[in-house]
């Protein structure tokens, strides 16, 4: 009976995991797409419903808490636990940051565009695919596209320092007067680059979740055929 219960506990801590990222996900998708429209309303929307998202967060940490309090889990069990209480913090950190792009859009609201958009649209793409696959890793286990995931890494870097070159040498640094209009640019592509490196996170997470192995700050152990 116990047992049962204990697995109960377990799925049910797992769906309010899924509910999570199932918020956050749109949050992110909010918040990008009242980049793209300049819709201040879309952006005040990611804003008020952050603090759902946190309350959440504390709604599956004390699930945790008391799994671990009551039942003293072992080895997988443990392993997915403790994997979703910090996965469940990644997802938190994300809508923060979501959050923060809405506030960089409503910033921007009512003026025009400093330059046309290209390489932030290509960093929200990048990005929000990490997320999603990172989700996806989480919910079937699947360590090669929790790899991906984080092989994806790099690529949210270097978008962002395209980003970053541009609107500080073409045109910060050649006309001053253009900083603030460039400068909640660049700090959306920065947020940008910081989901996607809360998605690297829950995508080592997941693989120490299946297999027991850290790779975090250890890339090198991910081998070249898709596994680790």
């Amino acid at each position: 009976m116990k047992e049962r219960r204990f697995d109960e506990e377990l799925d049910s801590m797992n769906k309010e995991l899924l509910k999570m990222a199932a918020m956050v996900e749109s949050s992110i998708h909010k918040s990008t797409e009242a980049l793209k429209r300049q819709d201040s309303g879309l952006a005040q929307s990611v804003i008020d419903e952050d603090r759902e998202i946190d309350e959440e967060e504390l709604k599956i940490e004390e699930m945790a808490i008391d799994l671990l309090a009551l039942h003293q889990p072992m080895a997988g069990d443990l392993r997915f636990i403790t994997t979703g209480m910090k996965i469940n913090a990644e997802l938190e950190r994300i809508a923060d940051l979501a959050v923060n792009i809405a506030q960089m859009v409503k910033e921007l609201a009512g003026r025009p565009l400093l330059k046309p958009l290209i390489d932030i649209p290509k960093l929200t793409k990048v990005t929000q695919r990490m997320v999603k696959d990172a989700i996806d890793a989480f919910v079937n286990r699947d360590q090669d596209t929790a790899k991906q995931v984080i092989l994806s890494d790099p690529q949210a870097d270097e978008l962002r320092n395209l980003v970053y070159e541009e609107l500080v040498n073409d045109y910060i640094i050649k006309d001053g007067t253009t900083a603030p209009r460039a400068i909640p640019l660049l700090l959306i592509a920065r947020h940008l680059e910081r989901i996607a490196d809360h998605a690297t996170n829950i995508a080592e997470d997941v693989i120490y979740m299946v297999q027991a192995k850290v790779v975090k700050h250890h890339p090198e152990q991910l081998d070249n055929n898709g596994g680790v």
